[in-house]
């Protein structure tokens, strides 16, 4: 048995998480609360001085968790990479975003492994979390490390990729609880990634041959439901011509208890995965002169839901003798997803800027959302979802499907309803009501 593994099994090595978002703080939480000392590292002051606080930022993460943790000493945070040099395992969390041309940026993942090469040592585990195209682990992280290092990858150091799962808002699965892919680049890194992840959660943890075989297998769950959002996407706008309800279809369909998978259209795709990961692999694909024609087919379908939508709210004013340049919009949820604060590649949001673009007066009403900021756009809430704001507005467009608001209320003052959402589905007075 190698050092670390013991240092694993009898909870004495010292973890660190690189990257303290919606992914690394529920991670380093959940190792400390399973009894190993953490560290957990990011360049942005706020968040490592609100970790020091025992203040939470994340949705994901229970209050008194951190608190509980912080204080027993279980759990810091620090800005400062060359506390690396004390941890035995550390796990990268950071973002993978597109850069202004739609192609992979993981410089974040680069500087954080950069960092984390200067301070390697010895029987050092070292884990990717972000989610990348089939190849990073080994192509860039172990090159890096290996070369500032002077270590060698399986015999001095271990290197893997598992893949982060986290699904903002989820009641039933959190970290702890859902199972871990773990992919080593070699055997015996394979090993000492899966014991770690074994010795964190209570879910089971399912080894892979290699760490590109777990980047492609992420990349494969989230082009999945990209996939066949697409496609219910395009359902929806065919029903919408043939005047189908495809709330009603979807509902007929899901009955078969075999062969069907249920999925929803909406106003696009928002989150940090699922709108961006088919881009990695499409990025990737070109490499080897492939083209992954029904992938891109279904991200040209989804990238045009908020501009289809848009089309959909100005032939609603049509019919009420209004014209979308200086009408009054309010757009109900700016969350990506009902039930969160989190606003990430929101298409509620690409509505308004599509709203704004032909001219509309655009408000929005979120209860778990204050303020946002994209680009140059920055916009506030109104402060209460009230009747005069209701009525003020020439069409109510609802982008977010939040539980804590009250839809008959809106039905009741509204002049105008286009619900991408399908949330007022038992409202039984739909003369003002149009659905996706």
């Amino acid at each position: 048995m190698s050092t670390l593994k013991g240092k694993i099994l009898n909870k004495t090595a010292t973890m660190g998480v690189c990257g303290l978002g919606y992914v690394g703080l529920p991670l380093a939480v959940e190792k400390a609360k399973a009894g190993f000392t953490v560290v957990g590292f990011d360049i942005q002051k706020n968040k490592v001085d609100m970790v020091n606080e025992g203040k939470n930022y994340i949705g994901d993460v229970v209050n008194e968790d951190l608190s509980e943790i912080v204080k027993s000493g279980k759990l810091r945070a620090t800005d400062d990479f060359s506390s690396v040099a004390s941890c035995d395992c550390v796990c990268i969390a950071v973002p993978t975003p597109l850069d202004i041309h739609q192609e992979p940026d993981i410089s974040y993942v680069k500087s954080s492994t950069e960092s984390i090469a200067e301070y390697l040592h010895k029987d050092m585990l070292v884990v990717l979390e972000s989610t990348t195209y089939p190849g990073t682990t080994e192509e860039l992280l172990k090159p890096i490390l290996e070369n500032k290092s002077g270590l060698k990858c399986g015999e001095d150091f271990y290197l893997a990729f598992s893949p982060e799962r986290v699904d903002p808002g989820n009641l039933i699965y959190k970290t702890k609880n859902t199972p871990k892919v773990v992919g080593g680049c070699t055997p015996a890194c394979t090993d000492i990634a899966a014991t770690m992840y074994e010795a964190i959660l209570e879910a089971p943890v399912h080894k892979v041959s290699s760490p590109a075989v777990a980047e492609m297998e992420k990349i494969l769950e989230n082009t999945y439901r990209n996939i066949n959002i697409g496609l219910v996407n395009e359902i929806a706008r065919l029903c919408h011509e043939m005047n189908i309800s495809v709330w009603e279809v979807i509902d007929a369909a899901k009955s078969k208890p075999y062969g069907f998978q249920p999925f929803y259209p909406g106003p696009g795709l928002g989150g940090h995965c699922i709108p961006l990961d088919p881009y990695y692999l499409t990025w990737k694909a070109r490499e080897y002169g492939f083209h992954t024609t029904l992938i891109e087919n279904s991200m040209t379908i989804n990238d045009g839901q908020p501009a289809y939508c848009v089309e959909r709210a100005m032939h609603i004013l049509n019919r009420h003798k209004k014209a979308i340049n200086g009408a009054k919009v309010l757009a109900l949820g700016v969350a990506y997803k009902n039930d969160i604060d989190d606003y990430r590649e929101s298409p509620a949001i690409r509505v308004i800027e599509e709203l704004l673009k032909v001219g509309a007066d655009v408000c929005y009403y979120d209860p778990w959302i204050k303020t946002f900021k994209k680009g140059d756009l920055t916009m506030e809430s109104e402060p209460e979802l009230s009747k005069e704001l209701i009525d003020s507005a020439d069409i109510v467009i609802i982008t977010a499907a939040h539980s804590n608001v009250d839809y008959g209320f809106v039905q009741k003052h509204a002049k105008a309803i286009f619900d991408t959402k399908n949330v007022m589905k038992n409202i039984t007075n739909r003369d003002n009501i149009e659905v996706l």
